[in-house]
């Protein structure tokens, strides 16, 4: 009809989710870890990534399921409504989530301004200002052009953790048989320790997976495709990380590669022989994807409280010609450029992990509330048993408490 209200276009398909939730996971945050987190565990470094994806994956379950139960963007505001049946929470649940987003996009962009002035000489207002307004920009132009663009990066981001790990096991082609050496004692409690909390950093690389909930209003066939996506990501992101980390701490010595400012440019360089030139401009590649993502997520939380009334509708407002928020993109697009240009974002990015526990918790005790209530569902979504959002729910606490008592 043709007066019909613009709707967003289903136009997203299993490998554009996959891609767009790696791209999420992927990226600043394992370039940088690497190094940290084998300053923490030593040799068991691996095995911290595999437990922060042991625990994210009690939270995935629930995100697949909530993601067939309730398909409307702004996923986890719309799920803590259902489940808690309180507006000011979902309120609240949304602002976190935008705010985790916004900070994290300004965060990376200052990051990426770094890696791109050492090629390009020009002011670092100016380099921010078009690297924010040029990423806003394919974020404005298409959801399909904008995940796809972002997938093209991803690929970019993955190569690059694909290529130290192939490299190490060129110089060691017997590096999965040493995988025992990564695994501590059930009763070495020091070590165990260590894997805790460094479990606690991990668990940074792993933020992302959720966001593929918000575009469940512009995917195809999505009962099927969203559960299938979250566990992909989860699954393919932790295959990876695994691999790198046990090339890194069996590959070079594990004191330097903690002292590294740039623990993937310098596996890199040690593994390759090669200039870390390549490298760089993958980090720079891995910046860009970071902050378009960032800006797809927080438009669709925006839109999706437009939509539901939490907001005013101009947020929910949608471009007959590109078919995407464009307010919401403008506006999510200049608060990230502020940020970016004003404000000290080191202490904020911190602090945005504590709010996605806090969010996580309240979507995993949302639907322990939607099965306790027995409340209907669609028929022929994926779901789950109780225990796991309940374990959900535990895990995620476990995490925010857990640095008071082992730090």
């Amino acid at each position: 009809m043709s007066g019909s209200k613009p709707a967003l276009k289903r136009v997203i398909t299993l490998p554009l989710l996959v891609l767009y939730g790696l791209g999420t996971s992927i990226g600043a945050g394992i370039y940088v870890l690497i190094g940290e987190a084998a300053a923490q565990a030593g040799p068991y470094a691996p095995m911290s990534f595999v437990l922060a994806a042991v625990i994210m994956a009690f939270t995935a379950g629930s995100f697949a399921e909530l993601s067939g139960r309730i398909p409307q963007a702004a996923g986890e505001a719309v799920y803590v409504r259902a489940g808690f049946r309180s507006e000011w929470l979902s309120l609240l649940t949304g602002g976190a989530i935008l705010l985790a987003g916004t900070v994290s996009a300004a965060a990376i962009t200052l990051g990426g301004v770094g890696y791109l002035l050492a090629l390009v000489d020009i002011p670092r207002v100016a380099m921010t200002v078009l690297v924010v307004l040029f990423m806003g920009g394919v974020a404005a132009w298409g959801v399909k052009q904008s995940v796809v663009f972002a997938g093209i990066f991803t690929v970019m981001e993955v190569l690059g953790l694909v290529v130290i790990i192939v490299a190490g096991f060129l110089e060691q082609p017997a590096i999965l048989l040493r995988i025992p050496e990564v695994v501590p004692a059930w009763n070495d409690t020091v070590a165990l320790g260590a894997v805790f909390t460094t479990s606690l950093i991990a668990f940074f690389a792993f933020i992302g997976f959720d966001s593929v909930v918000n575009l469940v209003e512009e995917t195809r066939n999505p009962a099927k495709t969203m559960p299938a996506a979250i566990y992909l990501t989860l699954g393919i992101t932790t295959v990876l990380y695994f691999l790198v980390l046990l090339v890194a701490v069996l590959s070079v010595p594990i004191d330097e590669l903690g002292a590294s400012d740039a623990p993937v440019r310098f596996l890199f360089e040690r593994l390759t022989g090669t200039s870390p030139l390549v490298i760089t401009l993958i980090a720079v590649v891995a910046t860009l994807n970071g902050i378009i993502l960032q800006i797809i997520m927080a438009t669709r939380v925006l839109y999706g409280l437009g939509e539901k009334g939490s907001l005013p509708k101009i947020f929910a407002r949608v471009s007959p010609k590109t078919r995407t928020p464009l307010f919401s993109t403008f506006l999510v697009t200049a608060v990230i450029l502020a940020l970016a240009l004003f404000f000290p974002i080191g202490k904020l990015a911190a602090t945005t992990t504590q709010l996605i526990l806090v969010v996580f918790t309240f979507v995993n005790l949302s639907l322990v509330l939607l099965k306790l209530r027995r409340e209907p569902f669609p028929a022929g979504i994926y779901t789950v048993r109780i225990w796991v959002p309940v374990m959900g729910t535990l895990t995620c606490l476990i995490l925010l408490v857990g640095p008071f008592f082992v730090g």
